[in-house]
């Protein structure tokens, strides 16, 4: 039960955002870049296991995760206003984000990060 109760709130902020943004793409994005999924992941994992330390790892590592997912948001804009059909912009944007995801997990240890 409890589980489904986690997957109904998780898929109604989806939903939500998605129909704020339709409304307003500028509201949407903005409640859409807030940390609400992140803030719900914290909430459900400090539920689940009440510890300080795991919960401080996970919310760090959220920290260095989010900067390689960055540029695409920039990158899937430039290529729709260069009349590249959306699912192709999407996939490339997704592709730069796995790559720079990569590249994080590979540079991070170099620099003392554990993620």
């Amino acid at each position: 039960m409890y589980f489904l109760v986690k997957t109904a709130v998780s898929a109604l902020l989806i939903a939500l955002i998605s129909e704020i943004a339709k409304r307003n793409p500028g509201f949407g994005a903005l409640v859409a870049s807030l940390p609400l999924v992140s803030v719900i992941g914290m909430l459900w994992l400090w539920h689940d296991t009440q510890e300080p330390a795991r919960l401080a790892t996970h919310a760090e590592a959220t920290f260095w995760y989010v900067l390689p997912s960055l540029p695409m948001f920039l990158v899937v804009p430039w290529l729709l206003r260069r009349d590249v059909p959306f699912h192709l912009a999407l996939a490339l944007g997704c592709a730069l984000t796995i790559a720079l995801y990569l590249l994080m997990i590979w540079i991070a240890p170099r620099f003392g990060l554990k993620l």
